[in-house]
C-alpha cells in the first residue's frame, strides 16, 4: 500500500510528516491562468466543460504545490440539473429566477440523476484523478441543504437570510420537504462522486451559523445527518464546513463528520477543545490577512499554527475562500510559513526530551 500523502494522514486523524495545507477557492479566483480562462468563457461555459474545470482544478497545485485538490464546480449545479433557472452573477453569486415559496415551487426540483445531471462534475474527476494519481488527494463537495435552501428561498446571497429563517418558522412542513428532497440530492450527488474516485468529501453549509442552536437542532441536523451516515460506508475523510458556528460546534460534532472546519470567529484551539481531540480540525486563518503585509501574514499563520500545537488531524486552511484581490505572492507566503513552521516543530518534536 502506498504511503499516505500529509493531507491524507491529517484527514484519517495520523501523526503527518507536515502540517498539509490548501486553500477553499483555491481552484482559479485569483491566478491570473484563470482569468485568461474567464476572458473567453463564462462560468457556466467553463463549468460545462470538464477538460476545462480539470485545468482550472490542477493550476493551484501546478502554482503553489498545495497538498490537495479540490473540484472546480458550484454547490449550485445540482439545482442547475434539476431544473432550477438560475444565475452564477459575478460579484453576487446565485441569482435563484424563481425562489420557493409555496409548495407548487418544489415540483422545481425533481430528482437528482447524477450521471445526467451533473455529468460534467463526474468527468472532471475522472481526468483529475488520472492526473494526480495518488501522490495528491482531490476533494469532492456539495452545497449542504440548508444552504442551498437558503439560496432557494431568498433568490440570491443574504446578509441575515432572515426570509430563510422566517420560512422555517412559518412553512415547517415546506421546509422539511424542501430538505428532504435536497438531502436526497446531495446523498446522490456526493455517492456518485466517490464512484468516480474522490479521496474525501467537503460539506458547505456556508451560511448555517444564522441559526439558532435549537432552530439547528430542529430544521438543519436531522438532513446533514442523514447525508454523513449515508456517506459513512465509503469510509472516506469527511469535512464539514461551516461560518460563525461556535454556538453550534457542540451540535455539529455530533452530525458525522471526522473533521470539522472553522473560521476565524473562534481561536483554533478554543474549537478543537469544544470538540474534542477524536476529531480533525480545518483552518482557520482570515482570509483578510493575506490582504495584509508579509510580516503580518506570517505571524497571523503563526499564530494558527501554535494553536494547533503539531496535534494529529490538523490542515492548514483559511477560515473561508480565498478573496478575489488576493495575491499568488501571499498564498506563497501563508504556504512556505506553514511548510517551514512543520519543519521546525518537527525538528524541535523528534529531538525534545522524554518525559
Amino acid at each position: 500500500m502506498p504511503e499516505l500523502s500529509p493531507f491524507m494522514q491529517a484527514a484519517r486523524g495520523l501523526p503527518a510528516s507536515r502540517t498539509p495545507v490548501w486553500f477553499m477557492r483555491q481552484a482559479g479566483r485569483i491566478l491570473p491562468e484563470y482569468r485568461a480562462l474567464r476572458d473567453r468563457w463564462s462560468l457556466l461555459e467553463i463549468c460545462a466543460q470538464p477538460d476545462l474545470c480539470a485545468e482550472v482544478a490542477l493550476q493551484p497545485v501546478h502554482r503553489f504545490g498545495v497538498d490537495a485538490a479540490i473540484l472546480f464546480a458550484d454547490i449550485m449545479l445540482p439545482l442547475l440539473g434539476v431544473g432550477v433557472q438560475l444565475d452564477l452573477v459575478d460579484e453576487v453569486g446565485p441569482v435563484i429566477r424563481h425562489p420557493i415559496e409555496s409548495a407548487a415551487d418544489l415540483e422545481q426540483l425533481r430528482p437528482l440523476e447524477p450521471e445526467s445531471d451533473v455529468r460534467m462534475v463526474l468527468e472532471t474527476v475522472t481526468i483529475l484523478k488520472s492526473e494526480l494519481g495518488a501522490r495528491i488527494p482531490l476533494i469532492g463537495f456539495a452545497g449542504a441543504p440548508f444552504t442551498l435552501a437558503a439560496y432557494l428561498i431568498e433568490g440570491r446571497p443574504s446578509r441575515d437570510f432572515a426570509l430563510t429563517r422566517s420560512f422555517m418558522l412559518s412553512q415547517p412542513a415546506l421546509w422539511h420537504e424542501l430538505m428532504q428532497r435536497l438531502t436526497r440530492d446531495m446523498i446522490a450527488y456526493l455517492s456518485a462522486q466517490l464512484v468516480r474516485g474522490v479521496d474525501v468529501i467537503q460539506l458547505f453549509d456556508s451560511w448555517v451559523g444564522c441559526v439558532s442552536p435549537n432552530d439547528y437542532r430542529e430544521f438543519v441536523a436531522p438532513y446533514t445527518r442523514q447525508i454523513f451516515a449515508a456517506l459513512a460506508p465509503w469510509n472516506r475523510p469527511m469535512i464539514h464546513f461551516g461560518t460563525n458556528t461556535w454556538a453550534l460546534l457542540d451540535d455539529m460534532k455530533q452530525d458525522g463528520a471526522n473533521i470539522m472546519s472553522v473560521d476565524w470567529r473562534v481561536p483554533l484551539d478554543r474549537a478543537w477543545a469544544r470538540l474534542g481531540y477524536k476529531f480533525g480540525m480545518q483552518g482557520n486563518l482570515d482570509p483578510a490577512v493575506l490582504l495584509a503585509p508579509r510580516e503580518v501574514i506570517e505571524a497571523r499563520t503563526t499564530d494558527v499554527l501554535r494553536r494547533a500545537d503539531g496535534r494529529a488531524g490538523h490542515i492548514f486552511n483559511l477560515g473561508h475562500g480565498l478573496l478575489p484581490q488576493t495575491t499568488p505572492e501571499s498564498v506563497q507566503c501563508v504556504i512556505d510559513t506553514v511548510r517551514q513552521y512543520s519543519e521546525a516543530d518537527s525538528e524541535l518534536r523528534m529531538f525534545a526530551p522524554v518525559s
